[in-house]
């Protein structure tokens, strides 16, 4: 028996994003590649953007960030483990590979101050605005 992953949207993506992951994803599957690309939740507050990757079952070791020409790269490997050889797996719905996902930071962020922790199987990137650098400005009209 062969594993085949199942996903109830197979036949219709809900976006054009999902289509083009859908995509690469199975294009990479099918070249003898692991891949994968876990899902991301951006927030904006009053003093910072946050990035929340949903990225369960991995170490916080195993994330790398960079920044570079206003881009932030969030990058990492989740290993399949099958430690035990008596497991036979009739289904495997879990995606394991490496990823990369890079995000365009707004001119308003300080780059330097950049902070990242791994809690319950999401990473939480929090990148603080630079209060000098603020896009809106009001203008007084004379």
């Amino acid at each position: 028996m062969s594993i085949i992953r199942y996903n109830a949207n197979d036949f219709v993506p809900t976006s054009f994003s999902s289509l083009i992951d859908r995509f690469f994803n199975e294009n990479m599957t099918r070249m003898g590649g692991s891949t994968f690309v876990p899902r991301v939740d951006i927030v904006e507050n009053d003093n910072s953007y946050e990035i929340h990757v949903a990225a369960p079952g991995m170490n916080k070791e195993d994330f790398q960030l960079e920044v570079k020409d206003q881009f932030l790269t969030i990058s990492g490997e989740r290993k399949f483990t099958n430690e035990k050889k008596e497991r036979n797996f009739h289904s495997l719905e879990t995606q394991y590979g490496s990823f990369s996902r890079s995000f365009s930071l707004p001119e308003n962020v300080d780059g330097a101050k950049i902070s990242a922790r791994y809690v319950n199987g999401i990473l939480e990137v929090t990148i603080p605005k630079d209060e000098k650098k603020a896009l809106k400005q009001t203008i007084k009209v004379s």
